[in-house]
């Protein structure tokens, strides 16, 4: 036998030795585990490895607890404060709206385009990063953009968005 050979096989013997004794296998008595699917599934629910409907209702401590975005009012008060603008991008995962360009027809050379950043689900005015740009178009090829800091129109939709937000969460409670 060559060196190459004899370091090969002693390469797989080592590593069947070090992985034998790694604990990944790990011997499944029948006994332990039910022949019957819905008790399987059972067991897997007590045991904290599934999911069921009383644990996604109640909620478990300790796990994630979904919050879908028809029922986060803050989420759907920027959705309908900002109705009449086209939207470019919405990712409720990411937490982010992005609204295409809107011109309100009085000075047809400029347009807005506002983004909504969501930090976190509370009723709250710092819950909110609005950031309006502006675009100042001379003709179709010259155009400047400018982010624009502190306006009136992000102050006025932040105050809007949070009463809309408000008397959204005071529905669902008087659901509830």
């Amino acid at each position: 036998m060559t060196i190459i050979n004899k370091s090969i096989i002693t390469f797989l013997i080592l590593s069947f030795f070090v992985l034998s004794n790694c604990g990944i296998w790990k011997p499944v008595d029948v006994k332990d585990s039910p022949t019957n699917a819905l008790e399987r599934a059972r067991k897997n629910v007590n045991e904290g490895r599934g999911i069921s409907v009383k644990g996604l209702i109640n909620g478990r401590k300790g796990e994630t607890s979904y919050q879908f975005s028809t029922s986060n009012p803050m989420w759907r008060a920027t959705l309908e404060t900002l109705d009449f603008i086209p939207f470019s991008t919405v990712d409720y995962s990411g937490g982010l709206i992005i609204t295409d360009w809107y011109s309100n027809n009085v000075d047809k050379n400029e347009d807005i385009k506002i983004t909504v950043r969501f930090l976190s689900n509370e009723i709250q005015s710092n819950s909110l990063k609005i950031i309006v740009h502006k675009r100042n178009c001379k003709n179709n090829n010259n155009c400047v953009t400018e982010k624009v800091t502190r306006s009136k129109i992000e102050e006025e939709l932040t105050r809007s968005i949070m009463k809309t937000a408000v008397i959204l969460e005071k529905k669902i409670k008087t659901k509830k």
